[in-house]
């Protein structure tokens, strides 16, 4: 993936954003990678912090909304045919779709803070039946404490990490 910081110096956060809308729906790319790489650009002035925050909550919350939509409106009769290739039998997906019932909304908010639930987030709330308006609200919210985390902390503690070294 050495490809990714050229991309976010030559066309910036334009490309982080494009970069974490594919993988905020499942396409298997460094996202948070990408955003620490922004903000480290953004220390050097490279970028303008607020636009590496803004381009990083964008694209999570855009890439997640896509991940949800393509659950809701296909991945139910996928889990159901193709689940037991990932041992995911009728009782598990009732557990899941319970589980999500009772504690979706704290799922979708923490998720983003988990490789792979990251780029699975959306397509099992929308898989599972979450409401939209619960879904929306948790994921511009995880959206904006992860990117809130990996845009500005690199930014703000890059000087506290160059003084331990």
């Amino acid at each position: 993936m050495a490809w990714i910081e050229p991309a976010i110096a030559a066309y910036g956060v334009w490309a982080l954003l494009v970069v974490l809308y594919l993988e905020s729906f499942g396409a298997p790319l460094p996202g948070e990678s990408a955003l620490i790489g922004a903000s480290l650009l953004a220390t050097r002035g490279d970028l303008a912090i607020g636009h590496v925050f803004l381009a990083a909550w964008a694209g999570a919350v855009l890439g997640d909304s896509t991940g949800y939509l393509i659950g809701r409106f296909g991945g139910r009769p996928l889990l159901m045919r193709f689940g037991s290739l990932v041992k995911l039998t009728p009782d598990r997906l009732s557990k899941l779709e319970q589980t999500v019932k009772t504690k979706g909304f704290f799922m979708v908010l923490t998720a983003r803070f988990v490789v792979v639930l990251r780029q699975l987030n959306g397509l099992i709330a929308g898989s599972t039946g979450m409401p939209w308006p619960h879904f929306v609200v948790a994921n511009a919210l995880g959206a904006m404490l992860w990117a809130g985390l990996w845009s500005f902390g690199p930014y703000f503690f890059t000087d506290a990490f160059r003084r331990l070294l």
